[in-house]
């Protein structure tokens, strides 16, 4: 393996594949908060976002953690380009398996932001 494959391969972050995708990670992923904000403005941007893109009034390493749980459980894809780790939510997987879910749990929050007044 040439020492660029190496190098690339060394970024590849895991994803759990589209069947290994369980409804109650996506729940659990969704019910914090900060990783709730993070999905809304992935589908609100509709393409990718780098994670600086995307602020949080947290640490970098808590920031860190919430993208890592919303990709073990599925929601988001990362990658790395260049230096900069991309993520884009995984729509089309969810939208798949649990039909009306991510739109409702959107449309959900966009009401309790209102209803708070935020």
């Amino acid at each position: 393996m040439s020492t660029a494959a190496s190098a690339a391969s060394s970024r590849d972050l895991p994803h759990p594949e589209r069947a290994d995708i369980r409804l109650e990670a996506v729940l659990h992923a969704l019910s914090d908060p900060m990783r709730l904000q993070i999905v809304r403005e992935l589908a609100a941007d509709g393409g990718e976002l780098s994670c600086s893109r995307i602020d949080l009034p947290v640490t970098k390493s808590t920031s860190t953690h919430h993208f890592r749980v919303l990709r073990e459980a599925g929601v988001v894809r990362q990658c790395y380009r260049g230096t900069a780790k991309m993520n884009g939510l995984r729509r089309e997987d969810l939208d798949d398996l649990f039909p009306g879910l991510l739109d409702s749990l959107l449309a959900a929050a966009a009401r309790q932001t209102v209803r708070l007044g935020g």
